[in-house]
């Protein structure tokens, strides 16, 4: 009889751990975010993210600069995947993937038969890279979010001593979860 009581129990427990574990978090997976240092530094840069899970999220990011003078990028459009590490859905320490299609301002060196000049020109170019940063979310979801990273541009490699190389991705970035 004891032996039946314990097997009873431990199955019950067993049971209760299981239905325990199978249970998923409701979150919200929206999220629409500012990068507040890029504001200040003269340029929009906006996201949109997706959260794909309590693990990872994809997302998409504009940056226009409307100060021209301390800028030398015209565009970005980035799009990412990050993989969270934290305790909480989707937050705390991030490692992402991105691709950055981006359109500079950039000088490149020209030789002509007399002479070798660097002359201004315009260069649209996609790179991939590689960035690390951390999520902090409250329970009303608002977000501040704070970021880094390196790319590198894959085309127009046909020009020696080219300024835009590697190409960084950096916010200080505050949002709403929805």
């Amino acid at each position: 009889m004891k032996k039946l009581i314990l097997v009873t129990l431990l199955f019950i427990s067993g049971v209760s751990f299981a239905q325990e574990s199978d249970q998923k978090v409701d979150f919200k997976k929206n999220e629409f975010k500012g990068n507040a240092l890029f504001l200040v530094l003269g340029s929009f840069d906006f996201s949109y993210e997706r959260i794909l899970n309590e693990e990872s999220g994809i997302g998409i990011s504009l940056n226009v600069p409307f100060d021209n003078d301390n800028w030398d990028i015209n565009y970005a459009l980035t799009g990412y995947y990050r993989y969270y590490f934290g305790k909480k859905p989707a937050s705390g320490f991030f490692g992402e993937a991105f691709g950055m299609l981006n359109n500079v301002d950039d000088y490149v060196y020209e030789e002509s038969d007399t002479n070798y000049t660097y002359k201004p020109k315009t260069i649209t170019d996609f790179a991939l890279g590689i960035g690390l940063g951390g999520k902090w979310v409250t329970k009303k979801g608002l977000l501040l979010e704070i970021n880094a990273g390196v790319g590198r541009n894959l085309f127009n490699n046909q020009y020696d001593d080219r300024d835009y190389e590697l190409i960084g991705r950096a916010g200080i970035t505050i949002g709403y979860r929805f």
